[in-house]
């Protein structure tokens, strides 16, 4: 790698696993220290356990990011302690999807999601730039989803909360900028940690029939964009949505 993360420190929510996971690792890999963070303990500590045993510094911090303004709150002190003071990168990764109808989604099930997708990075950025900006700059990532622009069936909830978060990648590109704080957006399109050979095809490849790439996603395509939009390489990029879809919502292939 090209270490092109060299002495900077990266908070990455929800990155016990899949694409979170893939963002952590190639952060240190780039030679960024990375904070690690989800709920789950064991899957925390074997992913620092992989980025130290290839030469990369990594914690885990165990957070459970329910939407309310003290676990945001937290998670950022905790974080900032154990980088010594700064954040220079932050990626609002962790996210919820439940597969419900609009015509069976509870209040609960409603109030839950947006709590978790939109409420949690909300006041977890609002808590971090006040680090970036105190260090001179810093960099947010948030993660979108193609399905924020292409409606599929069920998915009405989720989608909503990441159209959010890419409004909110707008607005505070505005707010933050003038601060040094760059934000930008990623929007995934179906990805997919690579299967096992020989497996049935997913059901989310039928999503991306009829697309460019005409197949999923790995978490490692998602995580090459945040390594770009993270590095100075993006330094005049701003408020910005990079899709890393396979072409899902900007080109069709026609079969003949």
């Amino acid at each position: 790698m090209s270490e092109r993360l060299r002495n900077k420190s990266a908070l990455v929510t929800g990155s016990t696993s899949n694409i979170g996971q893939a963002i952590a690792e190639a952060f240190a890999a780039e030679g960024a220290h990375v904070i690690v963070s989800g709920r789950n303990r064991e899957r925390g500590a074997k992913v620092v356990e992989g980025i130290r045993a290839s030469g990369g510094r990594a914690d885990f911090l165990v957070a459970d990011l329910d939407g309310s303004v003290q676990a945001s709150q937290d998670l950022a002190e905790r974080a900032r302690e154990t980088l010594s003071g700064r954040i220079d990168i932050l990626v609002n990764n962790a996210g919820i999807y439940p597969a419900a109808a609009t015509t069976t989604t509870d209040e609960k099930t409603f109030d839950q999601v947006y709590a978790v997708n939109v409420k949690a990075p909300f006041f977890l950025t609002a808590a971090v730039v006040p680090v970036m900006t105190e260090a001179g700059g810093g960099v947010i990532i948030n993660l979108g989803s193609w399905i924020a622009r292409l409606g599929v069936p069920v998915g009405a909830l989720y989608s909503s909360t990441k159209g959010a978060m890419e409004t909110l990648t707008r607005a505070w590109a505005a707010e933050f900028g003038p601060m040094g704080v760059r934000v930008n957006a990623i929007s995934p399109g179906v990805i997919l940690p690579p299967a096992p050979e020989g497996s049935e095809p997913h059901p989310g490849q039928v999503m991306m029939n009829g697309t460019p790439a005409g197949g999923v996603g790995t978490p490692d395509a998602v995580a090459h964009a945040a390594v770009w939009l993270a590095s100075d390489e993006s330094a005049f990029v701003h408020g910005t949505v990079v899709d890393v879809d396979g072409g899902r919502t900007g080109a069709a292939v026609i079969a003949a």
